[in-house]
């Protein structure tokens, strides 16, 4: 993920009232947009992520980031599908080709390559990564630290012995630092111990501007963690363990065009940098039985323009669903739910298919799988964003 400094992230306790916390944030997220989050660019406005090395890079991962969904010409985009039977967790293996169907905006498109990969037979080169990301932010203090204990748990499942390269990230209002991919899950439990947590500047009781800050917060390091993740090629899982930011809508403030034009512009973005880095994105809400959350359903419907954009399209658990990933909460067994994350690797399907020509910048295009087998259901991205 690259040699990176932990360092604060810039703080907001200064600012008065709403609208100007509002243009603040809107004028951070211009500004990912632009920068593309360049380690050690003067004005750097995300937290760095601090590795600590425990395997050398393998040459795959050494040669940097594949040219995945683009290339000259028209451009390919490449899908991790996963198929599921009905109340089956497991996902299906042994389809072909002309079992599915997909369709770009409710086209047919030609699937122009076609790979299953399944952890029985034919293995990824490279291995799927599995990323955990530790969220001490966003939680009750108590909270995280029963998720310290269920990740614990999980990684000495076997022996320590996990069955993909798994790394941990380890969030916090400082900054964040991560733990470099290994199969060694004694090695991310003495990691895991080795950063706690301590008292935290940033809490939800300091009311809107706490919580707002807090959405800030989660929403730079998920892209930062993203653009690292985007220069290693392969497939990744990305399991962060959290109910998520404040859910602030756009229904708490005034956005002026301009503002909702860039907040467009964001969304689009924050998609765009998950499908180029090939993650899929899994939300455990850690806050157990009796906290099952539905709020972020209203937001599963890709946004189109610009006066349809609301914060609420970059809830966490909005994002993992648009991804192709999973949202889950209403269970105090986390433990076995991040085992459900990560069996999504057992067996999957890469399609690969020509993007149809944008209409201009952020055409979304809704996307949809169908498999033509009955009783199995089809998950992958639910859209992406074109450009001219």
């Amino acid at each position: 993920m690259g040699n990176r400094t932990k360092q604060p992230f810039p703080g907001s306790h200064d600012l008065k009232t709403g609208q100007v916390f509002l243009s603040a944030f809107l004028g951070i997220m211009a500004m990912v947009s632009v920068s593309g989050l360049t380690p050690g660019a003067a004005g750097q406005i995300s937290p760095s992520l601090t590795p600590t090395p425990v395997e050398p890079s393998s040459p795959a991962l050494a040669a940097g980031r594949e040219s995945e969904g683009r290339t000259s010409g028209p451009q390919t985009i490449t899908l991790d599908v996963v198929v599921n039977g009905k109340g089956d967790r497991q996902p299906i293996a042994g389809l072909l080709q002309q079992d599915f169907t997909l369709l770009d905006n409710k086209q047919p498109q030609k699937i122009i390559a076609f790979a299953e990969t399944s952890g029985v037979s034919a293995k990824p080169d490279p291995p799927v990564e599995a990323v955990l990301v530790v969220d001490t932010i966003n939680p009750p203090f108590h909270v995280v630290e029963e998720v310290r204990q269920w990740v614990t748990d999980f990684l000495r499942q076997n022996g320590g012995h996990l069955t993909l390269p798994t790394s941990l990230v380890v969030l916090t209002d400082k900054g964040a630092t991560f733990q470099n991919p290994t199969r060694d899950g004694n090695v991310l439990v003495s990691f895991l111990n080795d950063n706690r947590t301590g008292l935290r500047t940033i809490r939800r009781s300091q009311g809107i501007y706490g919580a707002a800050e807090l959405r800030d917060l989660s929403l730079r390091a998920l892209y930062l963690l993203a653009g690292d993740l985007s220069k290693q090629p392969g497939r990744k899982l990305l399991i962060w363990i959290s109910p998520g930011w404040p859910a602030l809508s756009r229904q708490t403030w005034y956005i002026s065009p301009k503002d909702q034009q860039t907040l467009f512009s964001y969304i689009a973005s924050v998609s765009t940098e998950l499908r180029d880095a090939r993650v899929t994105l899994y939300s455990i809400d850690p806050l157990g039985a009796g906290h099952m959350q539905f709020y972020y359903e209203n937001y599963l419907k890709g946004v189109r323009d610009a006066k349809h954009a609301d914060f609420g399209d970059l809830f966490l658990p909005v994002l993992a669903y648009q991804s192709g990933g999973l949202a889950l909460s209403g269970s105090n067994d986390v433990t076995t739910l991040i085992g459900q994350c990560v069996v999504d690797a057992n067996a999957y399907y890469e399609l690969t298919f020509h993007a149809l020509p944008a209409d201009g910048p952020n055409d979304y295009h809704d996307l949809q799988v169908q498999v033509n087998k009955p009783g199995l259901k089809a998950r992958t991205r639910a859209g992406y964003y074109a450009q001219p």
